[in-house]
C-alpha cells in the first residue's frame, strides 16, 4: 500500500522536532510500514489542492491506496488498523486505545499547551508570569490522575501502541518543566517511550528535513 503524509519542509529552529508529523511517522516506523513524506513550503499549505487534503493548510495530512485524511489522532489510528504490530486484538482493547488516544488530545494537551506556550509565543508580556500558576495547576491535577493510572503498567493499554505514540508527544513538551519532576511515573513512563528506536528514527528524520531546506540566512 502506497502511505503518503505531509509536512512542513522548514519551521523555525524552536519548532523542528516537535510539529505534529512527527506522531504518523513515529507510528509508521513502530508498524514498519513504507510511507513517503511529502514536504510542503508554506506557500504550498495554502494551495487549493493541498487545502482539499487538509482543510486547514496543516500538516500532519495522510493518504494510502484507500483513504484520505487529517488530524493526528484519526491518523494514527488509521496506521494502527494497518499494522499487524499495533492493530487491536479485541473489541475492548480497540476502545481503551481510542479512549487514551483521545484523552491525551483532549484532556491533557490543551493543558499542558496553556502552560508551555504563553512563555513560548508571548516572552515578556506582563500576562504570562501571572498565568502560568493557574495553569501549571491545571497540568498537575492531569498528570496526578494519568500517574494514578500508569502505577505498575509499563503502557497506557497493556502493550505499546498508538495511544502511548499521541500521549508521549503531548507529555514530551514538559520535559522542561518542574511539574513534570513531581510525578516520576509519569515521566518514567515518557522516557519509556521516548527511548524506543522508532521515535529515535522519526525524529531525527523529521530534523533531517528542517535541516536541509532551512533558509540561507538561517544556516550558520
Amino acid at each position: 500500500m502506497a502511505i503518503e503524509i505531509s509536512a512542513f519542509a522548514w519551521v523555525p529552529p524552536f519548532a523542528s522536532g516537535h510539529v505534529r508529523d512527527l506522531r504518523p511517522r513515529w507510528a509508521l516506523e513502530e508498524a514498519g510500514l513504507v510511507y513517503k513524506v511529502r514536504l510542503l513550503t508554506f506557500e504550498e499549505k495554502e494551495t487549493r489542492e493541498y487545502r482539499a487534503w487538509q482543510p486547514f493548510g496543516q500538516v500532519p495530512a495522510y493518504r494510502d491506496d484507500e483513504v484520505r485524511l487529517f488530524e493526528s489522532g484519526a491518523i494514527l489510528l488509521r496506521i494502527a488498523s494497518l499494522s499487524d504490530t499495533l492493530r487491536p486484538r479485541t473489541a475492548q482493547e480497540q476502545a481503551d486505545i481510542s479512549a487514551w488516544l483521545f484523552a491525551a488530545l483532549n484532556s491533557i494537551e490543551p493543558m499542558t499547551m496553556n502552560l508551555t506556550l504563553p512563555a513560548l509565543f508571548h516572552a515578556g508580556e506582563p500576562w504570562v508570569e501571572g498565568f502560568r500558576p493557574h495553569a501549571e495547576k491545571l497540568v498537575d491535577l492531569r498528570l496526578k490522575s494519568l500517574s494514578a493510572w500508569l502505577k505498575d503498567r509499563e503502557w497506557l493499554t497493556g502493550r505499546f501502541g498508538v495511544a502511548d505514540i499521541m500521549m508521549a508527544t503531548v507529555l514530551r513538551d514538559l520535559r522542561e518543566e518542574a511539574v513534570l519532576t513531581r510525578y516520576p511515573v509519569a515521566a518514567a513512563y515518557l522516557e519509556r517511550c521516548l527511548a524506543r528506536p522508532a521515535f529515535r528514527k522519526a525524529l531525527d528524520d523529521q530534523i533531517a528535513d528542517h535541516a536541509a531546506h532551512a533558509p540561507a540566512e538561517t544556516v550558520n
